[in-house]
């Protein structure tokens, strides 16, 4: 481990400023406007997500919004994972670029829902725990019919499940702290009546 990050405080704060400054960066905000000429944030669900950017702007601005924000989970996770730091710390920057996917500073905290920039952080450390995390809320999606209600009940569970399927280490502390905020983010979503994904509209539904 370098010097500089053997203090485990000073570890976290660095590492910390970094996931919040990457997960701050609102692609889904840029790459639409840049596209429609439109804010995401006023059409749609209101969010700034891959879904909403996909009926905003189209398949191909959704799916490079997509990868993007796996990135900026990607990237500090993975750095930190590298640097030697404690498995705490990293779960914790996890968590902070999950924090800035919702909450941005470049977009005057109004943000994603985080689920791709969690997805991004654990495929940096545990592929299983990435296919893991989708498996729980594909599954609650397509049983409870309302994909915010699914991300609320996924950010809770993953930490057990991750424990129940022998996932340790980082994986853990990751599940714990994003999977918190995932749960308070969508949360506020818990009555609405627009639903964002294909996949969770009632037959009799409209939209």
């Amino acid at each position: 481990m370098p010097p500089l990050l053997e203090n485990p405080w000073l570890a976290l704060f660095l590492f910390s400023l970094l996931g919040y400054l990457s997960g701050s960066l609102p692609f889904a905000v840029w790459i639409t406007r840049a596209v429609k000429g439109v804010d995401l944030r006023e059409a749609g669900s209101k969010h700034a997500t891959t879904t909403n950017t996909i009926r905003q702007a189209g398949f191909g601005p959704g799916a490079l919004v997509l990868i993007l924000d796996l990135s900026k989970g990607f990237l500090p996770v993975y750095l930190a994972a590298r640097a030697g730091v404690p498995d705490w710390v990293i779960g914790l920057t996890a968590a902070a670029a999950v924090a800035g996917h919702c909450w941005p500073l470049f977009a005057g905290f109004r943000g994603g829902m985080g689920l791709a920039t969690a997805g991004g952080g654990m495929l940096s450390v545990a592929w299983l725990a990435f296919v893991a995390g989708i498996g729980i809320l594909i599954t609650l999606t397509l049983a409870i019919r309302h994909s915010a209600r699914a991300s609320v009940l996924t950010g809770l569970l993953l930490a057990p499940v991750y424990w129940i399927i022998g996932l340790r280490g980082p994986v853990i502390w990751m599940g714990v702290f994003s999977g918190l905020i995932i749960a308070a983010r969508f949360a506020v979503d818990w009555r609405r009546e627009y639903r964002e994904l294909w996949l969770d509209r009632p037959s009799s539904s409209k939209k």
